[in-house]
This record gives structure tokens, sequence and C-alpha cells, in this order.
């Protein structure tokens, strides 16, 4: 599937979602940042879904300056948008990949090796995918969960 037939299925399946749902404003002060579950040190919101369902998912994750996040797939597609700071992102495991600044959004199919990284400044990103969530890291030694 192209990257921009992706996105407009990923969008009129979250728009679908969002019109059954009531109104809902969310502002930064709103949010109430939590350990992320796999990301030690960083922390992560939940704007819309519950990710342990098959629904629409809205998430932020907040990593601190200098974080890496080894080579990992996701069995969703996902649209990812930096917020704030500067991402980098590697589409292969080995890849030198691109830093990229706020406001830009990157599209992931499900199953692609990749692998992000921050640099000198925190860093925010928003991430939108249909769940259930999940990670499997490339080297099962990288997943944070088993050390």
């Amino acid at each position: 599937m192209g990257k921009v037939a992706l996105f407009a299925a990923l969008f009129a399946f979250a728009a679908s979602a969002v019109a059954q749902q009531a109104p809902k404003l969310v502002t930064p002060d709103m949010l109430t940042w939590r350990d992320h579950p796999v990301f030690k040190g960083a922390q992560t919101v939940i704007l819309m879904g519950d990710p342990s369902k098959a629904e629409p998912i809205i998430q932020r994750v907040r990593f601190p300056a200098n974080y890496r996040v080894p080579a990992h797939t996701h069995p969703y597609d996902e649209i990812v948008t930096v917020m704030t700071g500067r991402f980098g992102n590697a589409m292969d495991e080995n890849a030198k990949g691109d830093v990229l600044k706020a406001g830009s959004v990157f599209l992931l199919p499900k199953g692609h090796v990749h692998h992000v990284w921050t640099e000198s400044e925190e860093t925010i990103v928003q991430i939108s995918f249909t769940g259930p969530g999940g990670i499997a890291f490339a080297n099962p030694a990288d997943d944070p969960r088993k050390k």
C-alpha cells in the first residue's frame, strides 16, 4: 500500500472512531505523563483509545535528550509526528537515518524494522495507530523489559 493510501486509510478509520465518541479537548496542561511501560526513562500519555484493544490510539511519548531505542518492529502501521525537539529515525537496523525537526511526520508500515533516537534535547512525538499495541526488538537482548 502506498504511503498516501496508508495515511488516508488510517485517517479515515480514526476519524470514524472519533465521530462515534463525545467531543474531547486536550491541552498540554491537562496531560498526566506516566513512566513508559517499555522505554525506561521515557514518559507517555494516551490521548485516545486503549492500547490493549483493537481500536484507534493516539499517544505521546516524551524522550529525554540522547535517548536510543534499538531496532524494533510493531504489529501495526503507525503515523509519528515530531511535536517538539529533534527525533532521529532510521528505516533499517543499521541504517544512519534522518533527524527530523518539530512538525515532521513519518509513516511506518507494520513489521518494518527501524530504530529511533533523540539528540541534545528532550523530544516529544505523537504516535497514531490501531491497537492493540506491541513491540518486538530485532535483537531480543535489546528488550528493556528483560533487563
